[in-house]
Order: C-alpha cells, then sequence, then structure tokens
C-alpha cells in the first residue's frame, strides 16, 4: 500500500521504517526542506534518530500534496502542540475515498483537552480515526527491537487492516475498540514518567519510584473510566506497558525531563536545550484540567503541574503527595 507519515521525528520515522519493512510505498512529510535534504543527503535523521541508517526507499518532502496524493493509509505523528495545524494543512489534500488514518501522537489538545483521534476526527469530517500506542521507545522499533503495540477504532475493520500493515516479525499489533482508553493511557503516562524522573534525579529508591508508578496507573485509570474508558484497557500495553517503560527507561524523554528537574534545574533551561519533545510537559496541564472537570482526583499529576509550570520544588511536591490524608487503596 501507499502511506503517508505526517512527522519526521523519531517515532514517525521509526514507524515508517516498520512499514517499509513490510513492503509498503511510504512517503514521510516534514515542516523543513533543508533538514529533509540533509537526511535525503546523509540517510540518516540525526536530530530526531541518530545512529539509524534509513533505506532510500523512503521518501521525505516538505509538501503535504506529494506525501498524501495517492495515499491508502495516512500515520498522523506530529507532536501535540502541532497536531490540529498539521491535520488542518492536510484535509484539502486527502484522496477519496479515504485512506485508513490512524494516529500515533501521544498528548492531549492543550487548549480544547481533546485526544488527538477527537481532534482529527473533527477535522476531517467525522472520519473514524484509529489510534496506536504502547511500550514503544521509537530507538528500539527503529532497530528492530520486539516490540509490542495496540491499535483501537470504533470501526474494528479498519483496526484489523492497520493492525495487517503494521504487524511483522519484531513489531507485534493487537486491536482494541476502547479509542478512549488507549489514547488516555499512552497521553497521561507521560505526566507520571516526569514524576518518575523526579524520583531518579532526588536520589530516592526503587520503593519510592514503584509506589509511584502504582499510584500513577491508579489515577490514570480513574480518570480514564470516568472519561468512558474500559478499565481493563489500563492493564495492558498502552496502560501498564507504556507506563512502565516510560517510567523506567534510560531513552524516555520524560523520564529525562523529570530527573532534570529532581535535580535542581529549571524547567526553561531544560527545554532550551531539548532537540525532541517530552510530550508530558504539555499535557499535564490539560490532563489536570480534564480531571478536575470531571471531579476526579489525581495528585501525582497535580504536582507534576506545579513543579513543570508553577516552579514548585519537586522535593516539596514529594512530601505533599506524602503527606495526604491516609485512604483506602482502591479510592
Amino acid at each position: 500500500m501507499k502511506i503517508a507519515v505526517i512527522g519526521d521525528g523519531g517515532w514517525g520515522t521509526a514507524l515508517a521504517l516498520i512499514l517499509a519493512g513490510n513492503g509498503h510505498e511510504v512517503s514521510v512529510w516534514g515542516p523543513f526542506e533543508d533538514y529533509l535534504r540533509t537526511i535525503r543527503e546523509t540517510g540518516e535523521n540525526k536530530k530526531f534518530l541518530p545512529g539509524v541508517r534509513l533505506p532510500s526507499a523512503l521518501r521525505w518532502t516538505a509538501r503535504l500534496d506529494e506525501a498524501a496524493a495517492g495515499a491508502e493509509a495516512v500515520v498522523l505523528a506530529t507532536p501535540s502542540r502541532f497536531f490540529r495545524g498539521a491535520v488542518s494543512a492536510l484535509a484539502p489534500f486527502l484522496p477519496n475515498p479515504r485512506p485508513l488514518i490512524v494516529s500515533v501522537t501521544k498528548g492531549l489538545d492543550e487548549k480544547t483537552h481533546r485526544r488527538m483521534t477527537e481532534v482529527a476526527g473533527e477535522l476531517l469530517g467525522g472520519e473514524a480515526v484509529a489510534a496506536l500506542s504502547g511500550p514503544s521507545l521509537a530507538a528500539e522499533v527503529a532497530r528492530g527491537v520486539p516490540t509490542a503495540v495496540t491499535i483501537a477504532c470504533a470501526d474494528m475493520g479498519r483496526a484489523a487492516a492497520l493492525q495487517l500493515l503494521f504487524n511483522g516479525p519484531r513489531f507485534r499489533v493487537y486491536t482494541s475498540d476502547d479509542v478512549v482508553g488507549v489514547e488516555l493511557g499512552g497521553a497521561l503516562k507521560n505526566v507520571i514518567a516526569i514524576a518518575a524522573g523526579v524520583c531518579d534525579g532526588i536520589g530516592f529508591g526503587d520503593n519510592a519510584k514503584a509506589a509511584l508508578i502504582t499510584r500513577g496507573l491508579a489515577e490514570i485509570g480513574r480518570l480514564g473510566v470516568a472519561m468512558g474508558a474500559h478499565p481493563q484497557t489500563f492493564a495492558g500495553l498502552s496502560g501498564l506497558g507504556d507506563l512502565v517503560v516510560t517510567c523506567a527507561s534510560r531513552l524516555s524523554r520524560n523520564r529525562g525531563v523529570g530527573e532534570r528537574l529532581g535535580r535542581g534545574e529549571s524547567m526553561e533551561a531544560i527545554l532550551q536545550g531539548m532537540q525532541q519533545v517530552a510530550e508530558g510537559v504539555w499535557t499535564c496541564g490539560a490532563a489536570r484540567d480534564l480531571a478536575r472537570s470531571r471531579n476526579v482526583e489525581v495528585p501525582i499529576t497535580e504536582e507534576v503541574c506545579a513543579v513543570v509550570h508553577e516552579g514548585k520544588n519537586p522535593r516539596r511536591a514529594v512530601e505533599d503527595l506524602m503527606s495526604r490524608d491516609p485512604r483506602p487503596e482502591r479510592e
């Protein structure tokens, strides 16, 4: 099939490699022609996926009309902050009949707090947009490390068709109809990963980090169920699986941001030195506001927002979490 990947970051590039390896014709869109020219000339995406050789069969273009021409499937892989603009610009160039569309962006819209498939569906006239999520560090996927993910769609026929596109010997794909749960798991785990990184940066041990991951999963599940997700989804790849890898891996950008905050660096200095996106920085505010609108308690998310956006001392944030009123675990 002819497939367009919208987004030339590490994740979009890694998935383009998976799709090309499965025999598909893949075009990757990025916003800056000069940088794409460098990728073509060097065969490497040095900024977002250094050290990975890219096959010449991959096409790189800064023109959305070229990327979308004749596409039978479209992978939306732009960061959440730029997602709405990219999909709006793409919409006029999508062919008819409409291609299969899947979002792989793990975030929330900052202004509306909507999930990425909701944003895409709104801009594309009510299309049933799928979501792909799971424990899938781009650098490992690109190097062929065995990985398993979930594709969710309200239309299970589309989920099954996308499963066939992506599934391979080193990239196993499961399907689900719980789009809400799969997307929220992928978005909210980035917020908890910042908190896990803070634990690492301060120098707390494994007890503290395990407790934080476990209670983080509890609040992800609370908010997800309040939004209509199936509770069992959060025990799966897009919930527990993605949470564990993002909180534990040295390759995790969100965990890395938290670690630097825990060591005393300012948020401004961290962001100035980053080439790639840490979605949790943008998502934490949207997640907090979404939880407040549903009267759902998300204490870890609240403290991450205070540290990231209000300059709260990370140690004080941990103290405030630990001094909350005692309660039953299943509340």
